[in-house]
């Protein structure tokens, strides 16, 4: 950043989340992320710092190292004229939701993190005049643990997802529940996988978001305002697929439309652009293939059919290896907690060992290699709970990360187009892939999520399983065996 050259009028408010706000540049393809804190709690400009560093560097050397350079950008920490942060916090406060207020924008460090703008394509440094669309997608965690130490035997049949859903409408964060299940997605059968993708478009909560040039034209900019209207987002997608504009207005159009969008976004989730190595991890897939709670499992059943399990991921596609890094979670929660605790109870003894542990980093090459060992024999020792703990963190990173995907009408002439191409109906698209919320979780976010983890199981077994039980018995299941008796009248 060129500190005589900062002008706040030239950005513009973008999104933020529950510890950063992003804000855009009008002309070049970049955005600038700036840590957010509550009122009360003051960092010093240092700490912030080496906060960010810690983040560039997690990204460079664990996550670019487990999906590929393609996929990850980790940018870098730059620091800014003060006055320059002040005038723009100013500028942003009026777009910023209500509900995130809570916090607000570091303003004293005049640190910022500088990356590319992902809703735009990754080969040009400054906004192309072709019409450029982006779809963000956080598909969540895709798989059902398979730990013997799980307790709940709920957790073996039903996802994650599925199961906090009814959490979540309950506690009113969302309105009504997604038909959205993650096993769906990460199928790589393609009937399975249009019908999580439709399931987002309905029901899009915070798992899926639509830009046009940079600007979000569907999904949730705030989580009590779901945003909904098919024919709205067909309107912008019509140029992109139909770019005669042959098909009329309606709904067979917006129809059309939807499925096409869907057909794209198969397409390019289970392409690879990225020619590096598969990966360093093989834990391989264990566990049911498909979640008890699918609507579209639900669905098969009801008509006498089973659910088509798996096509299975290409290895080099972008879901296959943020699976792959999502089962670094080798023992669940459930088994990991006593291993956090035993931590605990060693830095109450010995709290100068921290930093040596590199609970707070650095996130070098040695932390990485760590993060292969996959045995789940406990020798009872730190070293042995370290590596699983800090594989879990790593685990629930990617299983709340985010996939960009930016697609373009590509020129005539595709020699001079050096990006990748996916054919639709009457178009051919660049495209570019990409992910984001990559920042480590924190070690002390675990007593929390051992906590929400049994809430969550609680409440669905109590309150869905509970009900379905209660319908068993009134309808003949095709796996049970029966007998005929036949009585003499």
């Amino acid at each position: 950043m060129e500190e005589g050259k900062m002008d706040e009028n030239e950005w513009r408010y973008h999104g933020e989340g529950n510890k950063s706000l992003v804000v855009a540049h009008a002309q070049r393809c970049v955005v600038l992320r700036f840590l957010k804190f509550p009122p009360n709690r003051k960092k010093t400009s240092e700490e912030i710092f080496q906060h960010l560093q810690n983040i560039v560097d997690f990204g460079k050397n664990v996550m670019k190292e487990f999906l590929g350079e393609n996929y990850v950008h980790c940018g870098e920490v730059v620091q800014l004229p003060l006055e320059f942060v002040k005038q723009l916090c100013l500028k942003i406060q009026s777009e910023r939701p209500e509900s995130r207020c809570d916090k607000d924008l570091d303003t004293l460090s005049g640190y910022a993190m500088c990356l590319p703008n992902l809703t735009r394509l990754q080969t040009y440094r400054f906004a192309e005049h072709r019409p450029i669309l982006c779809v963000e997608i956080k598909p969540k965690c895709g798989f059902i643990p398979f730990s013997s130490y799980v307790t709940h035997e709920m957790k073996h049949k039903v996802c994650r997802y599925c199961m906090h859903q009814h959490l979540k409408v309950a506690t009113g964060k969302w309105k009504q529940i997604s038909k959205y299940c993650p096993l769906d997605l990460y199928s790589g059968n393609k009937q399975r996988m249009h019908f999580a993708l439709k399931s987002l478009l309905q029901e899009a909560q915070n798992n899926l978001k639509i830009f046009k040039n940079g600007e979000l034209i569907y999904g949730c900019g705030d989580a009590r305002s779901p945003v909904a209207d098919w024919r709205e987002l067909a309107h912008h997608l019509k140029p992109f697929f139909f770019p005669s504009n042959g098909l009329a207005s309606g709904p067979h159009c917006t129809r059309a439309v939807i499925r096409e969008l869907v057909h794209v976004i198969t397409r390019v989730l289970l392409s690879s652009s990225d020619k590096g190595r598969v990966g360093a991890l093989r834990p391989g897939l264990r566990g049911p293939r498909v979640c008890e709670a699918s609507p579209f499992s639900r669905s098969l059943q009801r008509q006498g059919k089973n659910t088509p399990e798996r096509s299975g991921l290409p290895k080099g596609c972008l879901l296959y290896k943020i699976l792959q890094v999502q089962m670094l979670d080798l023992l669940d929660i459930e088994g990991l907690y006593p291993l956090y605790n035993r931590i605990e109870r060693y830095l109450e003894e010995f709290p100068e060992q921290r930093k040596m542990l590199q609970i707070d980093g650095p996130y070098d090459e040695a932390f990485y290699q760590k993060l292969l060992d996959l045995s789940t024999e406990d020798d009872g020792t730190v070293a042995f709970a370290l590596t699983k703990v800090q594989q879990y963190r790593v685990a629930m990173t990617a299983k709340d990360c985010s996939i960009m995907i930016a697609l373009s009408p590509s020129l005539q002439d595709t020699s001079s187009d050096q990006r990748p191409v996916i054919p639709s109906s009457r178009s051919r698209l660049a495209f570019s892939v990409s992910v984001l919320d990559l920042d480590l979780k924190p070690y002390e976010s675990i007593p929390h999520q051992y906590k929400l983890d049994s809430k969550i199981v609680n409440y669905y077994s109590k309150t869905v399983h509970a009900k379905d039980d209660a319908v068993v018995p009134t309808r003949l299941k095709e796996s049970e065996d029966c007998t005929l008796v036949l009585h003499k009248v």
